[in-house]
């Protein structure tokens, strides 16, 4: 299974993140934020790949702000 990652600007926006998606249904988890992908927070959203655009429109849906979004 292939696995992304959603990094953020701050612990506070990653922690709002995980419970709207785990709200909408989704398998993620907060784990910390790989070391080659670069990000102001220590802390990463996984997510499983093929759920990313209906997880991204979610998480814009409910106006959580993120830095961007790679796939590990």
């Amino acid at each position: 299974m292939e696995y992304g990652v959603v990094v953020f600007y701050s612990t506070s926006w990653a922690l709002k993140a995980e419970k709207v998606a785990k709200e909408g249904g989704f398998e993620v988890k907060l784990i910390p934020t790989p070391r080659q992908i670069s990000s102001d927070c220590g802390t990463a959203l996984r997510f499983r790949w093929e759920d990313r655009e209906a997880l991204l429109a979610l998480l814009e849906s409910k106006g959580v702000r993120i830095e961007g979004v790679h796939k590990i």
